[in-house]
């Protein structure tokens, strides 16, 4: 298993030497799986490692316990143990958000504070190693991710599910299977935690994945996290090639203070013209993650409209025909 995980290391370019990897590990089998592994290829690939952990103020002493069981691990082990806390219940109400979100906001707080601590600048990045990110998604979390998106509506991009490398964030024990993991552990006697929040019904990916997936797997075919954890690369490939075929026409449109969509524009096959739209978005608001195939489309219908028609969109664009 451990060789499978150094070849899709090796597959994605996760890693190189001077590298420093902060692992986020939360006392979970997959975590304490990837962390076991990062340690035993440390020397091969000449990276540093440390563990980070984060006490989200959610489960009481059940959360006290998982901190305690990752220090004792790091401790025996010789890996660097940094704990961060947060009170995500009163910082959900603060913030007028749901937990989850609140939860994912305040992660990434600690990781953006630990490559603060570690002396980390974009001048230290270029000359030396970088700051990479280790997360324990596995096989199962991709194809979770991908069906809870299909459900929701999606395209190519929430259809490849959760991403191998993205900018800082790499995740070695993608190409495993949570079967496979808890395997791991248990044959080497290695400790590890399961959170009683998993095991409720009570979220949408937790009735995916107690219901839905192993359903799946029992009546359809007992390989489809692994089949659709293959289809998930071809559709990364086919997303990106579309992207970039987007990002060209774009181009193609440039003006000194937007984009003009010209008759020549709207020659080209559909796919591509909302790919190039979805870019421009992006590039005039800074980010892509408040538009949809909804907004695309607003786009397209001027065309058939009077000219000094126009619609607002996110991020306080127009389009104006």
């Amino acid at each position: 298993m451990i060789e499978r995980v150094k070849k899709y290391i090796r597959e994605n370019q996760m890693l190189k030497a001077g590298d420093i990897v902060a692992a986020g590990v939360s006392g979970g089998a997959d975590s304490v799986a990837m962390l076991h592994i990062l340690k035993s290829i440390q020397k091969e690939f000449r990276f540093s490692l440390e563990a980070v952990h984060i006490h989200h103020g959610i489960r009481g002493k059940e959360a006290d316990r998982d901190e305690a069981l990752v220090k004792k691990i790091c401790e025996e082990w010789k890996i660097p143990f940094q704990s961060y806390h947060y009170p995500v219940p009163r910082l959900s109400r603060e913030w007028k958000l749901g937990e989850e979100e609140t939860g994912r906001i305040v992660r990434k707080q600690a990781f953006a504070e630990e490559k603060k601590k570690l002396g980390f600048s974009e001048k230290r990045e270029e000359g030396m190693g970088r700051f990479c990110i280790a997360l324990a998604h596995n096989c199962n979390d991709l194809a979770e991710t991908m069906l809870h998106h299909l459900a929701r509506g999606t395209g190519l991009r929430g259809l490849s599910g959760i991403r191998p490398c993205n900018g800082e964030i790499i995740r070695p024990v993608l190409c495993l299977e949570r079967k496979e993991i808890v395997y791991y552990l248990e044959e080497r006697g290695i400790p590890y935690i399961t959170d009683s929040s998993n095991l409720s019904d009570e979220y949408t990916r937790n009735r995916i994945r107690h219901h839905i997936l192993p359903a799946m797997e029992m009546e359809i075919n007992q390989k489809a996290v692994e089949h659709m954890a293959e289809t998930a690369r071809i559709l990364r490939e086919a997303d990106g090639y579309l992207r970039r075929k987007g990002a060209e026409l774009l181009e193609q449109c440039r003006q000194k203070t937007g984009y003009l969509l010209d008759g020549a524009f709207f020659e080209k096959p559909d796919i591509v013209r909302e790919y190039a739209v979805m870019e421009a978005f992006e590039r005039l608001s800074g980010k892509r993650k408040d538009f949809t195939s909804l907004h695309v489309r607003q786009v397209f219908s001027l065309q058939k409209k009077e000219t000094g028609r126009y619609i607002k969109l996110p991020g306080n664009i127009q389009a104006v025909r």
